[in-house]
């Protein structure tokens, strides 16, 4: 099974940008579609974006589209989130999951996750 760790979340001020990264533990990385999810607190756990296994194709929330930007490096075994024009919404903790199949916006659908990273958009 695929291992993920992700870093890069922070402090940042409203419009801001950040950028986050989720390393995988091996190769396999490769043929599982990813996905970033987010977490505020007392809310439940939201979809952010998704993108297949070659790359080809990416989903967004409709609450980050435009601002934020999903990618990945099967070579690198990384997964990135570049997260533009911040808001003070955007504070959640943010996880990456791994699933097998095609794209989805459902946790629940997902095998693997992360042990999450914070963002915290504030002046």
């Amino acid at each position: 099974q695929v291992q993920l760790v992700e870093s890069g979340g922070g402090l940042v001020q409203p419009g801001d940008s950040l950028r986050l990264s989720c390393a995988a533990s091996d190769r396999t990385f490769r043929i599982y579609t990813m996905a970033w999810f987010r977490q505020a607190p007392g809310k439940e756990r939201e979809f952010v974006a998704t993108i297949n296994w070659s790359g080809s194709s990416t989903r967004y929330s409709d609450s980050v589209k435009g601002r934020f930007t999903i990618s990945r490096d099967n070579n690198k075994n990384m997964l990135n989130l570049q997260m533009n024009s911040l808001k003070p919404e955007d504070t959640a903790v943010y996880y990456c999951a791994a699933k097998l199949g095609t794209n989805s916006a459902e946790p629940a659908s997902y095998d693997y996750w992360g042990q999450g990273t914070q963002v915290t958009v504030s002046s």
